[in-house]
Order: structure tokens, then C-alpha cells, then sequence
């Protein structure tokens, strides 16, 4: 196995700078973490890099055999292959302590990677990765832009955002349609928003779904509501703080009943 064919169907775009790679590499700061963990190698590049910094425990998940394959001639058992789906992947299982993610993460399931660290907050203290430039700006994105959203909110909730540099569409094979962003997410020490975190999520996906009505407006088709007002009711989704959404998430805890 000498080569790997990009597959259109799995979002790949292989990185061929390698200046790129080593600065992805570098950015990755992976303090206190038990592992490193990248997703989608394909050809290595990146790869290489990464396992050049000498962590304790790193290894990579692809679901690609082509590239498992390629890997394995290249690398040999030196690199820790999983070969299975992120999305899929019982990360307390494979990891029973704190472990840093990284990648060039293919297009066609980067937001699906977002929300899948999400949900294992509690393990993942890093995420620094490629993200096509609109999802990455999307992620670092404040109160009163446009592209202000439910992953702004989501993610800025739990983590540090930072959007470190943008990459040519022509330093990958073949070249995608688009630029892409490298994104480093911290975790907050603090994460206790002061709300229930499940219904956090909740209320935040309810408001940006109907994003062009009022908030007021949004909740009740969720909730049923008192008559009372509340001061953030009259307010659009996009014009909310993380905290004021935590303030909204506790007012519907106390206030309301969520329908069936």
C-alpha cells in the first residue's frame, strides 16, 4: 500500500504542506492530558509531526482501510491505530483519563465532531483542529453577529475559543472549494454554568431554531410559560451572552413546565 485515494463520500482533503502540519502540530498544547488522540490522519502528515512531540499516550482513530493500510506500511507498529468512526467511538472506554483531540478534520462531519466533544466535556480539556473556515468562524463567533449560533453558544459555554490562522485551499489534495481555519478550544475551569446542563442545550437549540422570532416567542412552542415577563424575553437568540443564556436556562427551570 503506497497510496490513498481521496474519498469524496468521507469529506477528505489530505493536507500536503508540511510547513502547515508541523504549526498545526505545534499548537497543540495538550498540558495536563493523559492522551492525544487525532482524528482522521489519512496519508500522516500531520501525524508525523505529532508523534515527533513525544506524548505519553497518542494515537489516532480512521475509518478509512485504504489509509489504516497506508499507515501501517509507513509507520509500522510504532503508531497506535484505532480503526473505527469517531462518532461512534466509546471515548471513557479508550481513554480513562483526560485526552487533548486534534486533526484535519474532514468537512463533511466537523460540526458532528464538535458536538460528540461536547458530550465528553468532562475528558476532553483540548481541541485543536482544521475546521472549514465558515465552522470555524462560526465557533469563535460573538453575540450580534450573523453567524452567531447554536454551536457559538454551545461550545462557548464549556471552552476557550481561539481561531489561530487560515489555510489556503491550495495546500491540500485535491483542493476543497473553500479556505480553512485552525481552531484551538480550551476548556473553561469553571464549567457550572449555574443551570441544568441538559436543559441548557435545550433551551439554546429552541431559540436558534426559530432564530427569527423573539425569544418569547421561541419558548413558548417549548414551554408553557407564565404571564409573567422576563427581562431577556423580548430579545433575539443571536443578541444573548452564554451567561444570559444560562440566566434564560434557570428562569425556565424555575418558571416553567416543558410540554410534552
Amino acid at each position: 500500500m503506497d497510496s490513498v485515494r481521496p474519498k469524496k463520500h468521507l469529506g477528505q482533503h489530505f493536507l500536503a504542506d508540511r510547513g502547515i502540519a508541523r504549526r498545526i502540530a505545534g499548537s497543540l498544547k495538550a498540558e495536563n492530558c493523559d492522551s492525544v488522540l487525532e482524528i482522521g490522519p489519512g496519508k500522516g502528515i500531520l501525524t508525523g509531526f505529532l508523534m515527533e512531540r513525544g506524548f505519553a499516550d497518542f494515537r489516532v482513530v480512521e475509518i478509512d482501510r485504504e489509509a489504516v493500510a497506508y499507515l501501517k506500511n509507513c509507520m509500522g507498529s510504532k503508531l497506535k491505530i484505532i480503526e473505527a468512526d469517531f462518532l461512534k467511538l466509546d471515548i471513557p472506554a479508550l481513554f480513562p483519563g483526560t485526552v487533548a483531540v486534534t486533526g484535519n478534520f474532514p468537512y463533511n462531519i466537523s460540526s458532528q465532531i464538535l458536538f460528540r466533544v461536547l458530550q465528553y466535556r468532562d475528558r476532553v480539556p483540548e481541541l485543536t483542529g482544521m475546521f472549514q473556515r465558515e465552522v470555524a468562524q462560526r465557533v469563535c463567533a460573538g453575540p450580534g453577529s450573523k453567524i452567531y449560533g447554536i454551536l457559538s453558544v454551545l461550545v462557548q459555554a464549556y471552552y476557550k475559543t481561539e481561531n489561530l490562522f487560515t489555510v489556503s485551499e491550495k495546500v491540500f489534495f485535491p483542493p476543497p472549494k473553500v479556505k480553512s481555519s485552525v481552531i484551538r478550544l480550551i476548556r473553561i475551569p469553571d464549567r457550572n454554568k449555574g443551570c441544568d446542563e441538559e436543559l441548557f442545550f435545550k433551551v439554546v437549540k429552541t431559540c436558534f431554531n426559530q432564530r427569527r422570532k423573539t425569544i418569547k416567542n421561541s419558548i413558548r412552542a417549548a414551554f408553557s410559560i407564565p404571564e409573567e415577563d422576563f427581562h431577556l424575553l423580548g430579545m433575539r437568540p443571536e443578541q444573548l451572552s452564554v451567561e444570559q443564556f444560562a440566566e434564560l436556562t434557570e428562569w425556565v427551570s424555575v418558571s416553567c413546565c416543558q410540554k410534552e
